[in-house]
């Protein structure tokens, strides 16, 4: 099968109506395409077989986590390259063995079936979640869903995120390091919370505990973290118990609707409102707000997606729910803004910091690469490349503006109309 790369270029090409804009190497070391940039490796004909039967983004990642196909070169320049051909048009695609009217498309689809060799496809890779049980957000499924992504070892995620093990956008300056970017994040959210000395602080999804020590260490805020990862609780009260905080700090094993214990002066929930789904939001914003006094705060850190013109036909990214967040739903920034005021929220700011996000993810990325071969061992192959693609393509979809992050401040304004916050809370740039 001597050239196959120049085959495969050229049915690519008919599928999808325009020039393949990546070099392909193919597994008998042929190539095809532009010269210069990235260069996609398919190594295993394995990897076509995936993609006839899920094409677009699922089939593709499937061979990703498989190492079936691999980068040569920038990966972020050929995730940029591909995204206008996949992860814009993935609603388009149809599978090529369905019927199609194009004598072009189907002379093209039998001639990659015969390239792909015998069928059926390969079985999805083992990182792959199964066997889902529950009604999509009941509380028994939400569990399995952070079990699934947060329950893969400390470990691991000390060596992607860093000491501040801090897993959500940071906030940067012009050349600050990953983990001042983060401090400067946690003390950002506590003063938009206006937190002080004996305040009562709920913060609802806590993960490693870093909002809950900072409050607690730099404002003598007594916190309250929950979270369904039971690793997540474990490692969060070794860091309290070594700083000696336990006085301030109780890390629970609990889902946010089973808090009873209000009213709390302030509520933070930072990167958890992605899993809550849309059917649930507004019990979420409803609960919420029930657990804070009068005149409380919310700082709800949460990432958006750019509304579809028929919000109907939004569907779940293929990969991330598959591999990344299972169950996990992003909303237009406009609909959690709306939610929260109809929960009884009075919105005092949003704060947009996509190109923060985008820095972050970067910096993960690069912790990644630089201890590869670790991060598999404490993983496997699979876990370690599916990191590696979710935090790349995600960090071109915050440059692209595929997708934002935001920082909504909203207020339990009592009665009697005083929302406590200054008339001018921010000092913009000149």
């Amino acid at each position: 099968m001597a050239d196959a790369a120049s085959r495969l270029t050229t049915l690519a090409e008919e599928l999808l109506g325009g020039p393949l804009p990546v070099r392909l190497r193919a597994w008998d070391g042929s190539e095809a395409g532009p010269a210069d940039g990235p260069v996609l490796i398919v190594r295993d004909r394995r990897a076509l077989r995936r993609m006839i039967w899920k094409p677009g983004e699922l089939g593709l990642t499937r061979a990703w986590v498989a190492g079936e196909i691999d980068v040569e070169g920038d990966l972020y320049a050929l995730l940029d390259r591909l995204s206008g051909l996949l992860w814009e048009r993935d609603g388009e695609t149809r599978s090529l063995l369905d019927s199609v009217r194009d004598p072009r498309l189907r002379a093209a689809a039998r001639g990659l079936l015969r390239l792909a060799g015998p069928l059926p496809p390969p079985q999805p890779p083992a990182e792959e979640i199964r066997g889902r049980s529950g009604s999509r957000h009941s509380r028994r499924r939400d569990k399995q869903a952070i079990s699934h992504h947060y329950d893969v070892g400390n470990d691991f995620y000390e060596l992607v995120l860093g000491p501040s093990m801090v897993y959500s956008c940071a906030y940067w300056t012009e050349d600050g390091t990953l983990e001042d970017a983060q401090r400067d994040k946690l003390d950002l959210i506590a003063r938009k919370l206006h937190l002080k000395e004996g305040d009562r602080l709920l913060d609802v999804g806590c993960g490693w505990g870093s909002m809950a020590l900072h409050a607690a260490r730099e404002y003598g805020v007594k916190v309250v973290g929950i979270t369904l990862s039971r690793e997540q609780a474990a490692y969060a009260r070794k860091r309290i118990a070594d700083e000696g905080l336990t006085d301030l700090i109780e890390i629970r094993v609990q889902d946010y609707r089973d808090v009873t214990d209000g009213p709390y002066d302030a509520i933070s929930s930072i990167g958890m409102a992605e899993h809550v789904g849309t059917a649930k939001y507004r019990e979420y914003a409803d609960d919420l707000y029930g657990l804070l006094k009068p005149g409380g705060r919310l700082l709800n850190h949460q990432i958006s997606r750019r509304p579809e013109p028929d919000e109907e036909a939004y569907e779940v990214d293929a990969f991330i729910d598959a591999y990344v967040f299972p169950d996990g739903e992003l909303a237009p920034m406009g609909r959690t803004l709306t939610t929260l005021e109809d929960a009884g929220f009075e919105v005092r700011d949003v704060e947009a910091i996509r190109e923060h996000y985008a820095l972050t993810l970067r910096r993960w990325v690069a912790n990644l690469e630089a201890d590869w071969d670790r991060a598999v061992r404490l993983t496997s192959p699979g876990r370690a490349r599916i990191w590696r693609l979710y935090m790349a393509a995600s960090a071109v979809s915050f440059e692209r503006n595929r997708i934002g992050v935001n920082q909504f401040l909203a207020v339990k304004t009592p009665v009697s109309g005083a929302s406590g916050t200054a008339l001018r809370p921010r000092v913009w740039q000149e």
